[in-house]
């Protein structure tokens, strides 16, 4: 069996471990009992598939979560936990994730270690 060539990823347009973050946002008890579009054991079966590759393409991954601290939220569902072992959750207060710096400077940490 012959290896694949080594990508280039600051000239390769394909997504890569080395240009990926994987985001997975509020995972929550409460957040995936609220779904209704979807079957919610698959729904936890799809991000669980999606945090076991990450791990095994050793591909760091954010979790964020809303309102743990204040006592307001449970954290992130076991399942997640139980892949993602040494994930850190970016805990925040806004509802929309992207309005939160803690969590923007934890993207862009991940985006200067990987991406420079």
């Amino acid at each position: 069996m012959t290896s694949l060539p080594v990508r280039d990823p600051t000239t390769d347009h394909l997504l890569t471990p080395q240009d990926s973050v994987p985001v997975i946002v509020d995972y929550q008890p409460l957040q995936v009992t609220s779904v209704a579009s979807m079957d919610r054991r698959a729904l936890v079966g799809n991000i669980d598939s999606v945090a076991r590759l990450a791990r095994l393409f050793r591909v760091p991954t954010l979790l964020s979560t809303v309102n743990v601290a204040t006592g307001k939220n449970p954290p992130t569902i076991h399942q997640l936990c139980d892949v993602l072992p040494d994930v850190q959750e970016c805990d925040r207060t806004q509802i929309h994730v992207r309005e939160d710096q803690e969590f923007q400077t934890a993207v862009k940490a991940q985006e200067d270690g990987r991406f420079s």
